[in-house]
């Protein structure tokens, strides 16, 4: 059943009306507030300038014209494609069709043989991107976790290798500085056979946090931002507010701030490069404010992201957002009800590619290889709501509801035989619904301990190398490859 790139749309949290008043609230925002900037970005605020902003450097402040937003967001592509190593894992991002992948920058990871918490290393995120690859109904791979076995010097390039090695699912993660962004697109090219071979088929882009919420342009990702632009590598502009801390406390207020970030953002991108393939990046958070820390897995959280699609859509570019966080720390009851409300919702809205759906806990800081596989359960889930129901001659069944007739039964009608493995969503095998007395003999086992044996049984078969050892050798010859697959 495939079930990757339905069309959602179905959940409208924003009425059409509402849609405009934001967007008008953030063209405001823009014309009357601005945003500010760090030291460093004289040319890009020079770029804005001599395209109708006006700056107040003493301020650092940059106040955007309606028109100019209007005329440079026009240009951003409607549609972007984000290919994989393999075609069957392209994702066309458009409207209202959906995706839902991985994502995050987690430090620790559940220890599959121990259960406890541990830093995340550069083995962790090969094998994490192993099982990704090999989990039907996550569709693509955003880096999930952060090395923190290896030297910064050695980060981006290492990052994006164990990912392209271990998976042929598109791939994306932030890169520190310019000079990593170019080693992976070399790399990336070498895999490609080919600079203009991988712009045209893209199976990397590059995640840029280039706001500083609220209303702040960072100078390390917006250099990185553009330079992207330049290599026409598809670019994900990640900003991400929460509610209450930068952000208004407010559902509509951080809407709009939110919306006022990616508009200066898209515009930057388009004046740097017309054309250039983006992804509207809004993530709205909350604070716990007990805490101050993050709360991922609030239901307003699901509700913010798909109405963030819907002002994506409002401006016809495609979005990147989140959904899939829980703040448990391992995989319960809380972290299932949290996960699966946010991940259906952002479904149901038509997010285009919505990250971190998979193996998140802990508000972002943890992963786990049970995790993957019970949220692989979960998107198959929202998918198949998305899928809807079939109502043609065939679904229909008249003719065999009338063949089997008052009284009958249809357990062994053809018909019965033909649809059983189609119509309804049959899993990964995670979910248990054997009867009370099966479950015992088969040692009482609970959800997590059935995804980690999956896990194991997925990640215990044979390595599929996804870079040709032709290509490896000179990759490893280039850069300081610090894997080693057995």
């Amino acid at each position: 059943m495939n079930l990757m790139g339905l069309q959602g749309g179905q959940y409208c949290p924003l009425s059409p009306e509402q849609i405009k008043i934001v967007h008008e609230a953030s063209l405001k925002i823009l014309e009357r507030t601005g945003i500010i900037y760090e030291q460093g970005l004289e040319d890009t605020v020079q770029m804005l300038e001599d395209n109708g902003a006006a700056i107040d450097r003493d301020r650092k402040n940059i106040t955007f014209p309606r028109d100019m937003i209007i005329e440079q967001v026009a240009k951003a592509p409607e549609k972007v494609v984000l290919c994989g190593q393999d075609s069957k894992n392209d994702l066309h991002l458009t409207r209202n069709r959906v995706h839902l992948g991985t994502g995050g920058a987690a430090i620790k990871i559940l220890d599959p043989e121990t259960g406890d918490s541990r830093s995340t290393t550069l083995k962790d995120l090969y094998e994490v991107s192993r099982l990704v690859d090999k989990l039907d109904n996550i569709h693509f791979l955003v880096r999930p976790c952060i090395a923190t076995d290896i030297d910064e010097a050695d980060y981006d390039i290492n990052m994006f290798y164990a990912c392209l090695a271990a998976s042929s699912k598109h791939v994306m993660a932030g890169v520190n500085d310019e000079k990593g962004l170019h080693n992976v697109v070399e790399m990336a090219s070498m895999i490609a056979g080919g600079l203009d071979k991988l712009i045209k088929r893209p199976f990397i882009s590059v995640i840029t946090s280039f706001a500083i919420s609220p209303l702040k342009l960072c100078t390390q990702s917006t250099h990185i931002m553009q330079e992207a632009n330049r290599c026409r590598i598809p670019v994900a502009l990640s900003s991400a507010p929460m509610a209450g801390s930068t952000s208004p406390l407010t559902m509509a207020g951080t809407l709009a701030q939110l919306h006022a970030e990616q508009l200066a953002g898209i515009t930057i991108c388009q004046l740097t490069q017309a054309g250039a393939p983006v992804l509207y990046g809004g993530i709205p958070g909350m604070a716990n404010l007990k805490t101050m820390g993050y709360s991922g897995g609030a239901v307003e959280c699901g509700m913010m992201n798909a109405a963030i699609h819907q002002l994506s859509n409002h401006i016809k570019v495609p979005n990147y957002n989140s959904s899939g966080l829980s703040d448990s720390k391992v995989p319960d009851a809380q972290s299932g009800y949290e996960k699966a409300f946010t991940a259906l919702l952002a479904s149901m809205g038509g997010s285009n590619y919505i990250h971190h759906s998979a193996g998140m806990l802990e508000s972002m800081l943890t992963i786990a290889y049970e995790q993957y596989v019970i949220d692989d359960e979960i998107i198959g889930n929202c998918c198949k709501v998305l899928k809807g129901i079939d109502c043609d001659a065939e679904h229909l069944a008249l003719e065999v509801i009338d063949s089997v007739g008052p009284g009958g039964n249809f357990m062994t009608a053809p018909h019965t035989m033909a649809h059983m493995r189609t119509e309804y969503y049959n899993g990964n095998g995670v979910t248990d619904r054997k009867s009370r007395e099966k479950w015992e003999q088969e040692g009482s086992r609970d959800i997590r301990q059935r995804a980690l044996d999956i896990a194991k049984k997925l990640l215990a078969g044979p390595k599929t190398l996804y870079i040709p050892e032709e290509i490896d050798r000179v990759i490893r010859e280039k850069f300081n490859i610090l894997l080693e697959i057995q």
